[in-house]
């Protein structure tokens, strides 16, 4: 299997939406709006800044993918990248796509000097995910993700 990491651009939208929308229903049971995900994925792409997305492309096809964005450390001086939106399509799973995606975000960390960590969050009923992380050497942080009801 040849293996490509690539940034994503504008015309792998159409993608994302899908793997995103596979994603939350599979690991969080939500069925994610449309309109709304396909507006969120393309503001991403109308603004850099915010982030942008890596697609693993398996023998010419998307397998995989995963999202960055920033968060500001005033403490650190820099940026951690935060991974999200992580999916590999169920048939390339437990072949390396994800670890290959990590691995590209480590190589781009370590040419940035602005970034000074990355970080992910994971659901806690998500077992397979967080053993994937734990060896790519993540560990859990002593910081605990909470969420306001808007």
């Amino acid at each position: 299997m040849k293996l490509t990491i690539r940034k994503a651009t504008l015309q792998d939208a159409e993608i994302i939406v899908k793997f995103n929308k596979a994603m939350a229903l599979e690991t969080e049971d939500k069925l994610l709006d449309d309109d709304t995900l396909t507006k969120g994925v393309n503001q991403l792409f109308d603004d850099p800044k915010k982030g942008f997305y890596l697609l693993a492309e398996a023998d010419g096809q998307v397998a995989g993918q995963l999202m960055i964005t920033t968060e500001w450390s005033d403490w650190r001086n820099g940026n951690f990248w935060w991974i999200q939106s992580v999916y590999v399509k169920p048939d390339f799973r437990h072949k390396g796509i994800y670890r290959q995606l990590h691995k590209t975000v480590l190589k781009m960390v370590r040419e940035n000097r602005d970034i000074c960590g990355i970080r992910l969050y994971v659901d806690t009923s998500n077992i397979s995910a967080q053993e994937t992380y734990r060896k790519l050497g993540m560990d859990k942080s002593n910081y605990i993700i909470m969420e306001g009801k808007i």
